[in-house]
Formats: structure tokens, sequence, C-alpha cells
């Protein structure tokens, strides 16, 4: 009886089709470094992990257009209130050794001047101040982001917004986000992202501003 050799793949040679999920068990650190470092920088998918499990995602248009959408209302309510900040688009975040997440967006506020000028994160760097999830193709992890310490979260799973607060070390959902807690945004948002896909993201943002007037 031949002998059965398995087949060992790169995962960078593994090509997913746009809106595909790859999900690995029993994915060790060392192993989740490794794969990591041979995906390198310059992709589309992004990657979770938690609890030794492993899930590469390839983003669909569905979700790409309210992440962009989603950055710019924050940016332009920071403004509005003069607050300082530093994008960090879909950085990777790690807690060594149990997590590791890419948000579809993300933001330095209170910490803003900890990472300007910063090319790469540091072990003792902060996690950023806020980061935003738009769940199309899979569910985020909210364990990851528990264990990375991100204090709030915004999850978009269409037509809903979720906002979560880090407390104790464990995810609360509200109403009212802490950063922008005049405003509905669990309202608000999900009717921007719903006018966008029908008159496109510019108009849908030059209406909302002219509310504020």
């Amino acid at each position: 009886m031949p002998a059965t050799v398995p087949i060992v793949k790169p995962i960078s040679q593994i090509h997913l089709a746009p809106g595909s999920v790859m999900t690995i068990p029993d994915v060790s650190w060392q192993e989740f470094e490794s794969i990591l470092s041979e995906l390198g920088e310059r992709r589309s998918a992004r990657i979770s992990y938690s609890n030794r499990t492993l899930e590469i995602m390839v983003p669909l248009p569905e979700h790409e257009l309210p992440k962009d959408l989603m950055s710019d209302i924050v940016k332009i309510l920071l403004k509005r209130t003069d607050r300082r900040y530093q994008p960090f688009g879909s950085t990777t975040f790690k807690k060594e050794g149990s997590a590791g997440v890419e948000p579809d967006a993300c933001f330095y506020i209170q910490n803003y001047q900890r990472v300007i000028g910063c090319h790469r994160l540091k072990p003792d760097d902060p996690p950023p101040d806020l980061a935003i999830e738009i769940d199309v193709t899979s569910k985020t992890t909210l364990e990851a982001y528990e264990a990375i310490g991100v204090p709030e979260l915004w999850i978009y799973d269409r037509p809903t917004l979720k906002i979560y607060i880090l407390e104790d070390g464990k995810y609360r959902k509200c109403q009212r986000s802490p950063t922008f807690s005049e405003l509905d945004l669990v309202q608000m948002i999900p009717k921007i992202v719903d006018r966008s896909w029908k008159v496109g993201s510019y108009q849908a943002l030059e209406e909302w501003e002219r509310s504020f007037s």
C-alpha cells in the first residue's frame, strides 16, 4: 500500500476570492508570527487570531464602502470638535502569545501624540483608542480586541452599528460612544451608509454635514 504524503503549501500561495474566509485551527503563536511574516504587509487579506484560531478574510466592495465612509465620519467629527488624532488604518495589533487583529480602521485620539512618527509599533505602545470593524463575510472576535485592550470598538453589521466599551477587560455594549457622546451614532451612521449606496459617499457625507449647519 503506497504511503500518503501530505502536501504542504505556503499560505502566501493560496489565493482567496473576494468575500472568502479561511479558518485555520490550532495555530501556535510562533506559527501565527511566521504566517504574518510570509503574507507580508502588502496584501488585501485581513487577519484575526484568538484562542489559537487564525482567520484570513478577503474583503468585498460591500465591506470597503462603509469602512471608508465611517473613517471619514470620524475624521469630520474630530475636526469639528477640534480634537487631534492619528489614523492607523489596518495596522496589525498583537498581544504577545494570545491575540492579533487588523481593524478595518482605527484611530489614536487621546494617545495620538505617542504614535506620531511611529513606523513600527513597539510592545509598550498603547492600542488605538477607537477601532472600526465591518462584518460582512466574517464576524469580529471580541476576545481578540479584549486581549489587546482597545478601549472603544465599533462593529457595523449592515444595517446595524454596535458600540462596545472596554470595562475591566470585557466589552460592554453601549448605545452611545464616549468619544462622541452628544450624538446618537447607532441611529445616524447606518442612515448615512444606506444613503451612500443610493447617491454615493461624497453626496451622502455632504448632505450629512449640511445637517449640522
